[in-house]
Formats: C-alpha cells, structure tokens, sequence
C-alpha cells in the first residue's frame, strides 16, 4: 500500500497542493480521501521538489487542508476496454451509466494514448458517404480524417452529427463499379468491415445528452456505438478527461480489433472553457482571451489522435465540433483548430435563419483532403469537377443577390439573373435536405448536375466537355 500524505497546504478550485512527496511523476493518478470519507481520483499536474499539484476529477466541496489523505497510485489514469464496451453508455470519468454491469476488461489503457509515428501513417484517401450533399459533393470527408464543424449557439449541429453517425459508410466496390449506392447501410453490411461510432459530450445540457442518446438507439445505431456523457452539471475537470476516454476507446478498437471508427467530440468550446478554468486555478499567465497558451498543443495531442497505420486494417475519422463564440471565426478555438486540422464544415447563420436544413455554407467550409477521395474508383470521374462548378457557381450567385438588394434585379443582366436562379435552386434543393433523407453520393451528383443546366454551356469552365455531354441533360 502506498503512502497516505496529509500535508494538503492549498485547495483552489480543482486544486489540491501537497507538501513533502517523493517519487511522484506528472499525470500519475491519485486518489484523494475527504475529512468525510469521500474519496475522489484525481491527477497530478506538477511535480517538483517536496511539491506536488493535483487536480481532481470531481467537486473538492468538502475538501479541507486539514484531514485530507492523498495517495499516490503510480500509474496514470486509464480506462478499461473490451469489445463488450460497444452499445454502452457512460460517464465523462469512464463509469458505466446505463444501469448495465461493469466492464471485464481486455486489457486497461493509459486515456493520454501515444502519438501515431509520422513513417507508418497511411495517407487518407477513402471515400466516406455521409448521405449529406453538401458535404459528401463540395467537402468530401475521407476515412482517417479529422473535420471538424464550426457552429455557433442555436444552429442543428446536434443533428448534423447525429446524421454523420447514423450514415457514415464508405462504398463496396460494386457500388463505385455500377454507379449506385445500396438504401441505407445495406451497402455498408455487405462489405464485411466493421464500423464503430465512439461519441463524447462535454458540458452538454441534459436534453442534448438525452437527444443523442435516444437518436442512437431509435436507429438501432447504439449497438455498434459507445458513449461517453459529460453533462454541465457534471465536474468541470471531467471534461478534460472524456475526449481522451474516448479517444483511446477509439484507438483499442480500430488499431487492436480491425473497426473503422468515427470519432464526435461535442462540444470542443466547452473542453477549451474547462481548459481555462483549471488555467486560472493554478494562476497561470494567460494567453489570448485568457486561453492558456498551450492551447493549441493541448488541442494537437487530442486533434492529432486520427487516422490510419500503414499494415492495421482499422481507421479513426474525427469529427470534433465547436460552437464559436458570437460566430467569430478568429475566436481562439476556431482559429487553432483551424491549423491543426484538415478543413471545417461552417455553419451559417443567415441559411439556418432561411429554414435550410442542414445550413452547411460552401464558401466557408473545406475539406483539404478531398482530391484524393474524389473520381473514378472512389466516386465518379465527373466529381472533382463537379464541385468546382457548383461552388463557383454558388459564389458567383451569392455575389449577384447582394448586388440585386443594392441596386435592384433590374439592374442585372442575362447572365447574372441565370446565376440569380441557380443559387435560389442550390440552396432548395442542393443544401436543403430532411435529417432523415439519406442521399447517395450518385443522386447528390445527379441533383448537381440537374442545377447545372440553369446556367448557359460557355459558363461551365470547371467540368470536363465529356462530362458537360455525358451528364447534363438538357438546357433551358
């Protein structure tokens, strides 16, 4: 049994500071015992000399200098795992909360993970059909990425997610082969690989939590997920644990038993908040709007936890997603998750205001690894450009309805109220799409190319003449 030290000389916060230790190494796991019995696990942050700074895991309301036990357990915080953790629910600390048994682990893993080795990544170039046009069309997602959402407070990226991990598959051969996508999963099914969703919350409400757990299991989609639940009434420090429970979740399963997995973080803003109150505690000299300045390491070593090995059949896509904070872009969370990741899916405001479901706005997002992941044996010949077009297109069209506002539709000519027509089209019946409307990556391409013919053929500078022949059907 390890030694109990009562030499608790501060509390501040999360915060705990113990004077006299020996041999205590940063991020070893402790377990604190309160004047009340009470024990709570907890981490270390700093070690020095005769000095060591803990942070709990859970409230310190109770917690006193004098009387407090800390015994240090010489291992850090780790989280059992077993294929039996598929259709679970649990907590932001890792204990099961959907009244099922306990887990018999495998094997139990350290939740800070190692960094995948740059010489054995595989380069990410598979396909994934999200079933959303706007983002399976114009900002491909491809398996092993990390793309994450920028939203802002009110806007569906709940059900955007929900969506994203109820649809998510890449396409069998055949399916590339024939041109068409099998309903639903049945394509999914007949590959033969195996998918996982490993989904965490953090600082959640309790409707949201209760929302993503029942979509879930609605769609029969819990069987092969699991979660993990920090609501905003749980411990604010829990919240810098789930991402990393979730993650080495991840990892067990796609590396260790051969999953494709799809990684959702929600909310990141709410993780980067939890950052910053620890920040304070420890009296830390801020950074920018009082982030601490590690911020963008701390969230590299989490973003950095995707995608592929070369020689292991599994894969981890993440999909984080951040509320930016008055819509600001420049926000320090959006700005450095931004630079470490590869592109963003941005939300809009003005389209969600329109009733336009899901609001994904095109000149704003991007997938940096789309091109690989777009033509023929991944999709269609025709796709790469495609998207150019119908991005282009939507710019140009967009540019001309504010001009319309300024000056009048009058002013405009020919050519400009054809652009005019299109992207009212494109955001009907492109963007627009019902959350339970599963769309191919085929009849995206089809509704594209149907858009394309409200343009004249001279206008269509991004698509291949073969395809121009091969697709577009008619001309108004």
């Amino acid at each position: 049994m390890s030694t109990a030290y009562k030499t608790v000389t501060d509390i501040a916060g999360p915060l705990l500071m113990v004077d006299g230790v020996e041999g205590v190494t940063y991020d070893e796991l402790c377990e604190v015992e309160l004047v009340s019995g009470r024990k709570i696990l907890g981490k270390v942050l700093e070690s020095r000399e005769g000095v060591a700074v803990v942070q709990l895991f859970e409230s310190a309301q109770g917690a006193a200098t004098e009387g407090t036990k800390v015994r240090f357990l010489a291992r850090a915080f780790q989280i059992g795992v077993s294929e039996d953790i598929l259709g679970r629910v649990f907590s932001g600390s890792g204990r099961p909360i959907d009244g099922g048994p306990d887990i018999v682990p495998e094997k139990r893993l350290d939740i800070n993970g190692v960094p995948i080795n740059p010489f054995t990544r595989e380069y990410p170039d598979d396909f994934i059909q999200t079933g959303i046009s706007t983002i399976d069309v114009l900002n491909t997602l491809v398996r092993g990425q990390k793309l994450p959402i920028f939203s802002g407070a009110g806007l569906p990226h709940n059900q955007l997610a929900a969506m994203i991990a109820r649809q998510a598959r890449v396409l069998n051969r055949e399916e590339v082969e024939s041109g068409k996508a099998a309903e639903g999963n049945e394509g999914a099914k007949e590959s033969g690989e195996k998918f996982a969703v490993v989904f965490a919350a953090m600082g959640v409400t309790f409707e949201e939590a209760q929302y993503f757990q029942q979509e879930f299991e609605r769609t029969g989609a819990l069987a092969r997920a699991v979660l993990f639940v920090n609501t905003a009434d749980n411990p604010v420090v829990e919240r810098i644990a789930t991402p990393r429970l979730a993650l080495t979740t991840a990892e067990y399963l796609a590396f260790e038993k051969g999953y494709h997995v799809t990684v959702i973080l929600t909310d990141m803003t709410n993780y980067c908040e939890a950052l910053r109150e620890v920040s304070a505690a420890r009296k830390e000299v801020p950074g920018r709007r009082g982030y601490p300045g590690y911020l963008y390491t701390d969230l590299a070593t989490i973003y950095e936890r995707a995608g592929r090995i070369r020689g292991k059949e599994g894969s981890i896509t993440q999909i984080p997603i951040l509320t930016m904070p008055e819509d600001d872009v420049t926000h320090p969370i959006p700005d450095l998750t931004g630079y470490i990741t590869e592109g963003q899916i941005r939300l809009d405001r003005g389209l969600h205001q329109k009733g336009i479901f899901p609001p994904v706005i095109p000149m704003g997002s991007l997938s940096r690894l789309k091109g690989k992941a777009q033509g023929e044996g991944k999709t269609r010949a025709d796709h790469s450009g495609l998207d150019a077009q119908l991005t282009a297109a939507y710019a140009r069209g967009s540019e001309v309805r504010e001009l319309a506002v300024i000056l009048g539709e009058s002013s405009l000519n020919e050519v400009d109220k054809t652009y005019l027509k299109f992207a009212d089209r494109f955001e009907k019946e492109f963007i627009t799409q019902g959350e339970q409307e599963n769309r191919s990556i085929f009849l995206s391409l089809a509704i594209g190319w149907d858009l394309l013919t409200e343009l004249p053929k001279e206008e269509l500078k991004r698509v291949k003449p073969q395809h121009i022949e091969q697709y577009l059907k008619k001309q108004s």
